[in-house]
């Protein structure tokens, strides 16, 4: 997951929300966790807010509530409202510095263990999750890890699945992965046909792509690496603490955790159960115990 895109706001979103607007997004996040099992109530509301009215807007619908009887009755209106609920920003080689930082701060530590297990949350589309598969085919871990890539939104792990791009985003995912440290040729993790890029079959065999919702607050087992970036910062404070609490409990003994640069560990329930590998990069190492 990643920092939530622009855009063009209905005239409603813009004003301070009054109180009948804050029962009915209440009543609508009510009604899509029990109808649908999935909790948005203690993501950030003021993000949550924009992005239900752009999908209000794009049902050409009044209120809130008119989009809350919608998808209560059309299972597709709820796919369509899931999708915009999901930030879909991302890019191979994101933050070039941040990857950089992995090769020569948290590479020599993963060298140390016999088999690697690295979960990626929040995976969107997969641009990350391969990006780290190249990243440690590179530094010669690759064959020794299970990657585990997870998104709460069905559609988005089916298209990380896929692993086809858009030809014309190659250019900059190529400049991402120059300036990262890298020590090959990325055209060679693609195959291009037409308009479309093909991550090869040869990156994605050690990757499992599954839905996966971070709030049911239910783990995948223990990891060595955790990559969690640009996920938190949607969440409110109680959330968050949830969260961190699963992150930590997934984590083996001085396992590494990631995090966005918009986020920290300051506040959460296990401040003090890391140190730092990299406090620029958030980077961390469990303590343990």
């Amino acid at each position: 997951m990643a920092e939530e895109p622009i855009h063009v706001l209905s005239v409603a979103a813009l004003r301070p929300p009054s109180e009948l607007e804050q029962l009915e997004l209440d009543l609508l996040l009510l009604a899509i966790h029990r109808r649908y099992g999935l909790d948005f109530r203690d993501y950030a509301r003021a993000s949550l807010r924009r992005r239900i009215w752009n999908q209000i807007r794009a049902e050409r619908l009044p209120t809130v509530t008119a989009l809350q009887e919608r998808i209560l009755h059309d299972v597709a209106a709820m796919e369509r409202l899931r999708l915009a609920l999901s930030v879909r920003v991302t890019a191979m080689f994101r933050d070039p510095s941040f990857y950089r930082a992995l090769r020569e701060q948290v590479v020599p530590l993963l060298r140390e263990r016999p088999r690697l297990r690295i979960w990626h949350a929040g995976c969107s589309t997969g641009e990350e999750a391969y990006s780290m598969a190249i990243l440690l085919e590179e530094e010669g871990l690759y064959e020794r890890t299970r990657l585990y890539a997870t998104d709460i939104n069905e559609e988005l792990v089916r298209a990380a699945r896929a692993g086809i791009f858009p030809i014309e985003v190659m250019q900059e995912y190529t400049a991402n992965y120059l300036q990262s440290g890298a020590h090959g040729q990325f055209s060679d993790y693609y195959t291009a046909r037409y308009d479309r890029a093909i991550v090869k079959q040869a990156l994605r065999r050690n990757i499992a792509f599954e839905r996966h919702d971070l709030v049911a607050g239910v783990g995948l087992g223990r990891f060595d690496l955790i990559v969690c970036r640009n996920v938190l910062i949607y969440f409110n404070a109680e959330l968050q603490g949830r969260v961190h609490r699963l992150l930590h409990a997934s984590l083996e003994d001085h396992g590494l955790l990631a995090l966005g640069r918009k986020e920290s560990l300051i506040g959460s329930p296990h401040e003090r159960d890391y140190e730092a590998i990299d406090a620029r990069e958030r980077l961390y190492r469990r303590r343990a115990g």
